[in-house]
């Protein structure tokens, strides 16, 4: 067995899309932030952050192009322009870099907040009525799913690897508890349809919202992204609302 594939991901609690992750020095460094640090005299721990960033950059790229099961941590510290050791040191296992790029994919570079720190977050709990707040979850889903969808398909084809199998596990969980709580908030303040429970409806927007969808529709169907929000937003309304909140 190569370093690189061995499983035991030591992960803190709340990552993925469960709508609790925390932007922590750890993860990843915006593109600004690098931009300052390579025009002014970086410390050693913004250098570090720097070369994280690339190496993460690196695994998507990696990663995307030839799965899993055939992305080498030596590959991917070439992509990356850095000593294999280091890619080692930084992410012990090729399942913590994995965790990792689907970290930074949901993120984003540009202002890397978790999505309960994103403005559609609160903008969605302060909705007045549940069509408005189903349409800015389904905006700032569709965000995070733009960026995620390859990479999640690298994961989802890679069901026989114990690594990604435990990165993909975790994720999913995750997600379906952050929906979990989206649909106590719309039940709570607008009501759900008649005789839909809150377990089905978050197997609803778990099937709906999730970036498998979103990467068929948009990818391989070619639909336009503005048009997959306009759908969500509208399916989600139809599926989970009561007739009075949804208009």
């Amino acid at each position: 067995m190569n370093p690189g594939d061995r499983v035991g991901l030591e992960l803190p609690p709340g990552l993925g899309f469960s709508l609790e992750l925390a932007a922590s020095d750890r993860l990843c460094y915006s593109a600004s932030a690098m931009m300052d640090a390579s025009t002014t005299h970086p410390s050693r721990r913004d250098r570090a952050r720097v070369t994280r960033l690339r190496m993460t950059r690196a695994g998507q790229r990696v990663f995307i192009a030839r799965g899993y099961a055939g992305a080498r941590m030596a590959d991917i510290a070439a992509e990356a322009g850095v000593a294999v050791q280091t890619v080692y040191f930084t992410f012990h296992t090729k399942a913590e870099l994995l965790q990792a790029c689907y970290e930074l994919a949901v993120l984003g570079e540009d202002d890397p907040r978790p999505p309960v720190s994103q403005p559609w977050y609160a903008a969605m709990l302060d909705a007045g009525d549940g069509r408005a707040a189903i349409r800015l979850f389904a905006e700032g889903f569709s965000a995070i799913a733009a960026r995620v969808a390859l990479l999640d398909d690298v994961v989802r084809s890679a069901a026989h690897e114990p690594g990604a199998l435990q990165v993909r596990s975790l994720n999913e969980q995750l997600r379906r508890d952050g929906y979990g709580r989206i649909v106590g908030h719309l039940s709570s303040r607008f009501g759900l349809r008649a005789g839909l429970g809150q377990a089905e409806a978050v197997d609803i927007m778990f099937t709906l919202a999730g970036p498998a969808t979103y990467r068929g529709l948009v990818a391989d169907c070619g639909w336009p992204h503005d048009r997959f929000v306009d759908w969500l937003a509208a399916t989600l309304s139809q599926q989970l609302l009561a007739p009075g909140a949804a208009y």
